[in-house]
């Protein structure tokens, strides 16, 4: 029983210093200055990377399934941070359309919170929490076919207000 609740304490404690981590490590680092190394050295290794045309990479900082930011760094050719992102925003919701693939969005808002199957629906909905607060947590959501192509999005809320 000691043990369960430490580890639930560990787990929410984590969870409450994580973005404020982020805040102190992304306001140290500069695009245009910063390199590389710096940024591993301050976020740790990316969850994910991916390489562009131009040589330059894009690191995912998934802070999901907890939180409510997911970064992309973009690392140039040169080694140099060349921008922050933070991508779980009204503007890049706005972008998910149907006929989009699931590696679209994964570029787009990063690693999901949740990726629920719903066999009988022949879907899978992929998750991302925006919001917590009093108790109420709201999603964005997006909608895959069985071939793992966007059919739509929606939003639900979580919890009751209070």
């Amino acid at each position: 029983m000691l043990k369960k609740l430490v580890v639930a304490l560990s787990g929410g404690l984590l969870a409450a210093l994580l973005p404020a981590c982020d805040a102190i490590n992304l306001k140290e680092l500069k695009p245009g200055v910063s390199t590389g190394y710096e940024v591993r050295d301050r976020m740790g290794a990316p969850s994910m990377e991916w390489q562009e045309k131009d040589g330059s990479r894009i690191w995912e900082y998934a802070r999901t399934p907890e939180g409510t930011n997911n970064y992309m760094l973009v690392i140039g050719p040169d080694n140099v941070l060349r921008e922050i992102r933070q991508v779980l925003t009204p503007a890049n919701f706005a972008k998910v359309q149907p006929g989009m693939h699931q590696e679209d969005i994964r570029r787009l808002l990063g690693k999901p919170a949740q990726i629920i199957p719903f066999p009988l629906k022949k879907e899978v909905v992929w998750d991302w929490k925006t919001q917590s607060e009093n108790n109420r947590e709201t999603f964005f959501n997006v909608h895959f076919d069985e071939a793992g192509v966007v059919t739509g999005t929606s939003t639900s809320v979580t919890g009751s207000p209070g």
